[in-house]
């Protein structure tokens, strides 16, 4: 029996759903919904000024990055910190980013070290924030910080690892944000320093541990009472 062919979605809704899931990832991001707030379809639509549909669309897609849950009979909600997935994430770029780290100690070549120096340069050099980006850091800082860590582990020559390592990444984009919200005071240019040195002087031990120790500290923030928070403003210069 032959199926219906399936209707594609007309270009103006997919650029308004475009237009709409880029408005709610970037206000999730900035901290403008506070973790664990509903996000209500029909206020949104309101806002945007546009249909349910266009809105719920969006919302699945920002449900498919991790940056909100699909609640039972409830609707959508941002995750909160309390969220196992941010421990079980933690968990898991600690058991595998370390090992990838010293595979690519062991088999990067000339090439690899300096890409590792120029992402690291351009990592120290680009503003953790921008004018109007409010208290979490720029979007130019943390494609730089993707391409730091990314950088540091292409050495392994494992495109499965580095998959992986990229969904990982995805996945803990709002933890690594919220982490560095709730933990201003701590040395992340020195962290990444330290990650590099051991890195380009072939210390595969010593990157692996400093890999490790740099995960935990981003994880441990989000466990902490939330009083803590009281304690400072902004976010700190540098996180996993």
């Amino acid at each position: 029996m032959t199926q219906p062919a399936q209707t594609p979605t007309p270009p103006g809704k997919q650029m308004l759903s475009e237009q709409v899931y880029a408005h709610l990832r970037d206000a999730i991001m900035r901290g403008r919904y506070a973790p664990g707030d509903a996000l209500k379809p029909q206020d949104l639509a309101r806002e945007q000024g546009v249909s349910l549909a266009v809105v719920r669309e969006a919302l699945v897609r920002v449900v498919g990055e991790g940056l909100a849950d699909r609640l039972p009979n409830r609707g959508f909600a941002v995750p909160a910190f309390s969220d196992r997935r941010w421990q079980q994430l933690a968990e898991a770029r600690r058991t595998i980013e370390p090992v990838v780290l010293r595979m690519s100690v062991e088999r990067g070549d000339v090439d690899w070290e300096a890409r590792v120096r120029a992402a690291h340069h351009r990592l120290a050099r680009t503003s953790v924030y921008e004018p109007g980006d409010g208290e979490f850091y720029s979007a130019a800082w943390a494609e730089a910080h993707r391409l730091f860590h990314r950088t540091l582990l292409e050495g392994c020559g494992n495109p499965v690892l580095l998959e992986t390592f990229d969904r990982m990444w995805t996945a803990s984009e709002l933890a690594r944000r919220w982490s560095a919200h709730r933990d201003p005071t701590r040395d992340g240019i020195g962290e990444h320093r330290q990650l590099e040195e051991a890195a380009l002087a072939r210390d595969a031990d010593t990157a692996a541990a400093v890999l490790a120790r740099h995960l935990t500290l981003t994880a441990a923030a989000l466990t902490r009472d939330v009083r803590d928070d009281e304690k400072g403003e902004g976010a700190g210069a540098a996180r996993s």
